[in-house]
């Protein structure tokens, strides 16, 4: 989805922004996010009922710790971290999460440096977890903070980056750090994280784990949007010609690479143009897992296209909605995109963009093409579950 919290419900129960329970950022006092129902059915559920060890290192976002919702409570054997997406915003906090635990974090104050730095620590306790489960089977959700806000990353790191490029200093705002040399900050962070992902397959590799292993990576929204916390998506070209950035439902707010490693099953350095979203990873580490997915999952199992073998079950659609931003609504119908804006002021008209010929969506045809707006509206009526938690006025 086009932010954080509806892009994690998503991935966790299988469920696309229509269906799901979390359809926007919503915080809650006084740390964290609202809940997910306590009675919601994970991936994490689903695999422990197969003998699954869970681990999840990184932001949580769904759910305040204690709460029904909390990681423990949703799945997971072992849960460090931040709970609270807000809490996120420091790389240097004065504590993180370890279950139901907070553990302090000598020599750091929430400022702009620390001694102990949040995703080194949270890198450790991923490849702990491996190290500790290597004889049995698990899972490990990662769901990493860099590159996002605030701009802070060692030393080590920012060497590699500074004098590359002209660098005008951040002063800082709105709760987030400032820094001297912010494109080499960013730079430096994507380095670190690359960094943290190498040193998860290469511990993979070394315990012998790799032909059992399925490693995939993605992200949970589009680049950052410009002039937010420091970071320079324009200069990165992060969303390259794609129209729109974190927080739309234009392509670039949504469209991601997803990057699968599994020697044995995937081909090195093929790819797919399969068109697919965080709801289908729900089905796939089922299938992979021989675990009962969900009967009422709204996504598709993506073994076929990892290994080859089978015939690829294919969307008819993808459906988003998105109470956030003004309260959008978008449909992706083979090459055919649909979106609608504004809908939290009332009801507005529906733009249609041909993806094949026109992906970066700078030509509104959907007044040549009426019957494809009729089909396409049909379908959004049709996977609109309205929501009292996140109501959107133009569609409720």
């Amino acid at each position: 989805n086009a932010v954080c919290a509806p892009s994690r419900c998503c991935l966790m129960t299988g469920k696309h922004p229509g269906h799901a329970f979390i359809r926007n950022n919503s915080e809650v006092k006084p740390e964290g996010q609202r809940p997910i129902p306590g009675d919601t059915l994970t991936i994490t559920k689903l695999l422990k009922a197969r003998g699954y060890a869970t681990g999840a290192m990184g932001k949580w976002g769904l759910g305040p710790p204690g709460s029904e919702a909390d990681p423990t409570r949703q799945g997971f054997d072992l849960f460090f971290g931040y709970n609270c997406q807000r809490h996120a915003h420091n790389f240097y906090p004065t504590y993180l999460w370890r279950n139901d635990q907070r553990i302090e974090l000598e020599g750091n104050d929430a400022g702009r440096t620390g001694k102990q730095y949040s995703h080194d620590l949270m890198e450790a306790q991923a490849l702990k977890f491996i190290r500790d489960h290597k004889s049995d089977p698990f899972f490990l959700y990662v769901p990493f903070t860099i590159p996002h806000l605030a701009l802070q990353v060692p030393e080590d790191s920012l060497v590699e980056y500074v004098g590359k490029w002209d660098d005008p200093p951040y002063e800082g705002g709105k709760g987030y750090q400032p820094h001297s040399t912010p494109r080499a900050a960013y730079a430096a962070m994507v380095t670190r994280m690359d960094r943290s992902v190498g040193r998860i397959a290469e511990l993979v590799r070394e315990l012998g784990l790799d032909e059992r292993t399925v490693i995939m990576f993605s992200s949970d929204n589009g680049p950052a949007p410009l002039d937010v916390g420091g970071s320079d998506s324009k200069f990165f070209e992060s969303a390259g010609s794609l129209r729109g950035l974190k927080g739309q439902l234009y392509e670039g707010g949504i469209r991601t690479p997803l990057i699968a490693r599994w020697p044995g099953k995937i081909n090195p350095g093929s790819t797919t143009d399969l068109p697919t979203a965080f709801w289908d990873i729900l089905p796939t580490v089922c299938e992979i897992a021989g675990a009962d997915a969900r009967a009422d999952t709204d996504g598709v199992s993506l073994v076929p296209t990892h290994t080859g073998r089978g015939e690829q079950k294919r969307h008819e659609f993808l459906y988003w909605e998105f109470a956030g931003y003004g309260g959008q609504q978008a449909l992706r119908l083979g090459d055919w995109k649909g979106i609608r804006t504004g809908l939290n002021k009332g009801p507005s008209d529906l733009e249609i963009y041909n993806l094949a010929g026109d992906p970066n969506e700078q030509n509104n045809v959907a007044g040549e093409h009426r019957d494809i707006v009729a089909r396409i509206e049909r379908i959004m009526r049709e996977q609109h579950t309205p929501s009292e938690v996140f109501p959107i006025k133009g569609i409720d």
